[in-house]
């Protein structure tokens, strides 16, 4: 083994190399605060070893990014693992930079001969944040596309060249494709390799230098190895413990749903280390926001960057440290205030529960028998009657109605009820209520509209409160009969039982006891002054109710104020559709095992 190892030494020369390493002069012995460097490298090989191993599984395309995120995430062996070892590790370098930069102003490690070193080391601190910019929007969800929308928006504001540097940041005038693999090839080549080659630097310049020591020494000077070797290793020890804790924590990296430029994103935030920016930009409005995003950081990056300088002043070792900490509480304030704002933001509470909601729902779509198709994990969403019907109903049908005494996303319209609460719609329950004299003129069903002191609010109040016994038994075979029309997914089984009592209540409904003929059709009885009870509530009866309630099918020239979604173009058939289903429960559920 001993010649091996010299004949190797003689051709390479690595047993001086591990020497200078080894034994490099610690002035003052080891100390906890020489650690940082060495957690950042522990932390850069890892991002590269795992970004390796994750580039084998991604794919970087607008139709293909989150598809292989999704299959990272949930369906390759440890790669929930991998991308949360990934994800947090980028986190811990953020944090391990500034550490290592307080360090080096608080020991003076700026001053000369070391400037280089310094200003070596700033360029990689805005490399790694643009390193963790770039890598928000790989997985292609709507938070990292929306944020990175919103960063990349900064760069239009920069006075003269903002609209061009823009359009090359993205790559054109729009979002899309070409923004991915722009930011595909800075997050995973050009980036890492500025920082490997500004890595190699800044080590050069350190060995050159040596380490500051911190006067006065109390202890004398001592070689890297062993103890501060110690040092960094239970450093980096204790770094890849907090990453672990965080990674089985949450169960790898947040995915969310798919990236839709068609839809607007309210949960979008930049990650925490850039929510100061995002804060100060709220204190330059309108055409002033050049200044909270350029000027302003610019000027705090210039005096940082002249630390160096100002130092060679009497006090201005003594202003650095005031000015570092005073920046340091400044970035902690704005972010404490932006992370206020949004605990106190009900809307933005929602709509961060819409978007779990959404991403949670995705992955039982990609899971379903069916898959991801062709086309994208986006159409999963798209085509979802639970996931678009409430936001379908929110935009264009809660002005008037509600659901369950909401716009069907939890929110509260500013206009108060005109028509029925659709909860339920055409289920026992819901028919039950609408002929219950006590219900029938409430806001739930027609004391909002003009049919208050129409025939049928009439008919419930007077002819339905003076059935006897057997008229209400009757009446509640007729309303199972009228139910079963809908073949509501949610009464499937209910229905089947009931295939006896639902006869009957077809007899009780279309007999002359109940009177509903005489405005009502009812397959081959009944008259047409009412809406056509024929397949009542049914999906067909539903989509062409909302297409067109003014047909003579229905309303005809009574209808109350109903839009004819269809005709009028304000919804599109499969809008339309969506909806229908999403308020008769017909989506896809996973079976539970």
């Amino acid at each position: 083994m001993k010649s091996a190892l010299d004949w190797l030494d003689q051709r390479t020369g690595y047993k001086r190399l591990v020497h200078e390493t080894l034994y490099e002069n610690v002035p003052g012995g080891a100390r906890w605060r020489y650690v940082w460097g060495s957690t950042l490298a522990f932390c850069f090989v890892i991002q590269v070893i795992t970004g390796c191993f994750l580039w084998l599984a991604y794919s970087p395309s607008s139709q293909t990014a989150w598809e292989s995120v999704y299959f990272i995430q949930h369906e390759m062996w440890g790669g929930w693992f991998l991308r949360g070892l990934h994800h947090y590790t980028a986190h811990a370098m953020t944090v391990l930079l500034v550490l290592h930069l307080m360090q080096v102003i608080i020991d003076g490690a700026y001053k000369a001969p070391r400037e280089f070193n310094f200003w070596s080391g700033i360029i990689l601190l805005l490399l790694v944040l643009a390193l963790s910019l770039t890598g928000y929007l790989l997985p292609w969800d709507q938070k990292g596309f929306w944020a990175t929308r919103v960063a990349t928006n900064i760069a239009a504001i920069t006075p003269f060249i903002g609209p061009e540097l823009q359009k090359i940041i993205v790559g054109g005038s729009d979002y899309g494709h070409h923004t991915l693999t722009r930011f595909f090839a800075l997050h995973a080549g050009i980036i890492p390799g500025l920082i490997i080659a500004f890595i190699v630097g800044h080590v050069y310049l350190f060995r050159k230098h040596g380490l500051t020591p911190k006067e006065p020494r109390r202890r004398p000077d001592a070689a890297f190895w062993p103890d501060q070797v110690l040092r960094d290793a239970v450093a980096c020890l204790a770094v890849l413990a907090v990453v672990l804790f965080l990674v089985f924590r949450y169960h790898g990296a947040e995915l969310g749903a798919p990236a839709d430029p068609s839809e607007q994103f309210s949960a979008a935030r930049p990650e925490w280390y850039f929510l100061f920016l995002f804060e100060l930009l709220k204190y330059f409005p309108g055409g002033t926001e050049v200044w909270g995003a350029i000027v302003l950081p610019g000027l705090l990056m210039v005096v940082l960057t002249a630390m160096p300088f100002i130092a060679n002043w009497k006090l201005g070792h003594r202003f650095n440290l005031i000015y570092l900490w005073s920046m340091l509480v400044g970035v902690g304030v704005l972010t404490a205030l932006a992370v206020k704002a949004d605990r106190n933001d009900p809307e933005y509470a929602r709509a961060v529960l819409m978007a779990k909601r959404d991403a949670d729902r995705v992955v039982e779509l990609a899971r379903s028998p069916d898959g991801i198709p062709v086309t994208g994990a986006v159409t999963l969403l798209r085509n979802d009657p639970f996931t678009q019907g409430p936001k379908i109903f929110a935009k264009n049908c809660a002005s008037c109605h509600r659901y369950d005494g909401h716009d069907g996303l939890g929110g509260q319209p500013k206009d108060k009820p005109s028509a029925a609460d659709l909860k339920g719609f055409a289920s026992r329950e819901w028919l039950a209520g609408l002929l219950d004299p006590a219900k029938v003129d409430s806001v739930h069903y027609f004391g909002a509209t003009k049919f208050k002191e129409g025939k049928m609010v009439k008919y419930v109040q007077d002819d339905v409160a003076a059935f006897n016994a057997e008229d209400k038994q009757a009446l509640q075979k007729a309303i199972a009969a009228l139910s079963a029309e809908a073949r509501l997914k949610a009464q499937r089984d209910l229905d089947k039982r009931d295939e006896g009592l639902i006869t009957e209540g077809t007899k009780a409904l279309i007999g002359s006891r109940m009177g509903c003929m005489e405005c009502h059709k009812f397959h081959d009885d009944g008259e047409e002054n009412a809406p056509d009870l024929t397949g009542y509530g049914s999906r067909e009866w539903l989509v062409a109710f909302i297409s067109n309630p003014a047909h003579e099918r229905f309303y005809g020239d009574r209808n109350d104020r109903m839009p004819a979604y269809l005709e009028e173009k304000s919804l599109t058939a499969q809008e339309i559709s969506l909806v229908a289903d999403w308020l008769r429960g017909e989506w896809y559920v996973p079976e539970r095992r």
